[in-house]
């Protein structure tokens, strides 16, 4: 049976105006890794996403056909409303950047995490500490944090994220930091030692105008919305989940 991808429970954020966008084929996910995201609450409506590429249409007298070409693409324009919230921070963001000329930062957050998997593990002392998990099918940076029944290693603290680097087939390090330096361990450790992944959902970056955050009005029965209405301006860059079982 095919699965449906509800759009409920998906959040935006908006970040910090930005100087210029980068060229097409230079625009990736790490672009938005060090921005710092507002939440614009109250999302009632979700606009479109994606490329649409403009149709060329030339009329040819001698084959009697008109003869068509894609141009131009365009990552469309996104019509969204919001519930009004004074004083929620990201739609004063929102209202702030359609008074100004400058591209910004969007994220799109969708609810589709997949479950977590999870195991029982072992870990070494060493420098760096390795974690064994047989057949575990990580990829480098996916989330992890780890449980004990008695004392993980020094340099592990339960609870706390960590990103797999160096992973094989049936065992990997950690990272404090997506990509970072592999952590070593040391002291003693004791008890049952368990790790879990911590699954990310599906995620949209790109960078946009805002055009438009007018009230809407309406009828008696009608809430007023802010229409904030964003011209995506670059590539929708899609990250798909990872972490799951």
């Amino acid at each position: 049976m095919p699965q449906l991808y509800p759009v409920a429970g998906a959040k935006i954020y908006i970040g910090p105006a930005v100087n210029s966008v980068p060229d097409d084929a230079d625009v990736d996910a790490t672009d938005f890794a060090s921005v710092t995201f507002t939440e614009v609450k109250g999302w009632q409506t979700m606009g479109s996403v994606g490329d649409a590429a403009t149709l060329i249409t030339e009329a040819v007298i001698s084959q009697g056909r008109d003869l068509k070409a894609k141009g131009t693409r365009n990552a469309g324009s996104m019509q969204n409303n919001f519930i009004i919230l004074p004083n929620d921070p990201g739609q004063i963001a929102l209202i702030a950047a359609e008074n100004t000329d400058y591209n910004y930062p969007f994220k799109i957050a969708f609810d589709d995490a997949p479950p977590p998997k999870t195991s029982v593990v072992t870990a070494t002392i060493a420098a760096p500490g390795v974690i064994s998990w047989t057949a575990h099918g990580l990829a480098a940076g996916t989330a992890i944090k780890f449980s004990t029944t008695g004392a993980l290693p020094t340099g592990l603290t339960a609870g706390t994220t960590y990103y797999v680097v160096n992973p094989t087939a049936d065992a990997f390090s950690v990272s404090a930091t997506v990509g970072g330096a592999a952590i070593t361990t040391t002291g003693t450790q004791s008890g049952i030692h368990t790790a879990v992944t911590v699954p990310t959902a599906t995620t949209k970056y790109f960078y946009g105008i805002v055009m438009s955050a007018n009230e809407q009005g309406g009828g008696a029965n009608t809430a007023r919305l802010i229409a904030g209405n964003i011209e995506i301006n670059s590539p929708v860059i899609t990250v798909a989940p990872v972490g799951g079982a």
